[in-house]
């Protein structure tokens, strides 16, 4: 199987014959936040058979960016999202699919497990709480955890159970993370829990707000050393793999 990295939640799974992306985002700027490293990823990055959305927030669902994706891409989104985000309900080129916790996709050889995050699933900066925030486990070749945006719980472990690979938000987009975010230490500690083969570090180092390139510039850089530093001391049986924007790593995971 192959991973890449195209920045931020954004990533290819390669699994076997499918083709998984997470959290589309295909954009220079949104809104106060600037790309800030790694290229814009290329046309060829919105080939999927299937797009994950993890929660509401317009880092993670971004209209213009599922726009973008094939048409007869399948699209998983939280329950309720077409209600909270009604430009969802224009994207007729993808088959969208609404699930919670505890649902499970067929796609093609692969089966999807969608598993919960602790996270607040609202789309901000305005609206009511009408859907979870989620993480996705994609049973194919492999077994690989993405977790969305998540802060670590109790039944973390329980609900995905085993897997091979993790894909794991250790930072954010600004110099403060708030409630229901991992960041690196914590990030290492979910790794510990969880007892994957490989990590691999995501959610850092891509989106910056403007004009705050001073504002604890290490919070930008520095996540994704840091947790590659504490996962060897607290999980040291995982291979991590910190990816540079658009690198990719191929994995030879056995069953």
């Amino acid at each position: 199987m192959e991973i890449t990295w195209w920045g931020h939640a954004t990533c290819t799974v390669e699994d076997g014959h499918i083709r998984v992306l997470t959290d589309p985002l295909f954009a220079r700027r949104l809104a106060h936040l600037r790309r800030r490293r790694g290229e814009v990823p290329p046309a060829g990055a919105r080939r999927a058979d299937v797009a994950l959305v993890s929660h509401l927030h317009a880092d993670h669902l971004h209209v213009p960016s599922l726009a973008s994706l094939a048409p007869g891409t399948r699209l998983l989104v939280p329950r309720g999202a077409p209600r909270a985000v009604p430009a969802l309900r224009r994207l007729r080129q993808v088959r969208m699919t609404e699930v919670e916790p505890g649902d499970e996709v067929r796609v093609g050889e692969a089966l999807i497990r969608v598993v919960p995050a602790l996270h607040d699933g609202r789309r901000l900066p305005v609206g009511p709480r009408r859907s979870p925030a989620l993480g996705f486990v994609v049973e194919g070749e492999a077994r690989t955890y993405f977790a969305g945006d998540t802060g670590l719980f109790d039944a973390m472990a329980q609900w995905v159970g085993p897997v091979d690979v993790a894909l794991l938000p250790v930072g954010g987009w600004g110099p403060f993370l708030g409630e229901g975010h991992l960041d690196a230490g914590r990030a290492a500690r979910a790794l510990a829990r969880l007892a994957p083969r490989v990590a691999v570090p995501v959610h850092y180092g891509t989106y910056w707000p403007i004009g705050m390139e001073a504002v604890r510039p290490h919070e930008f850089h520095a996540p994704g050393e840091e947790f590659v530093r504490l996962a060897a001391v607290v999980a040291p049986q995982v291979a991590v793999y910190r990816l540079g924007h658009g690198e990719r790593v191929r994995l030879e995971v056995a069953r």
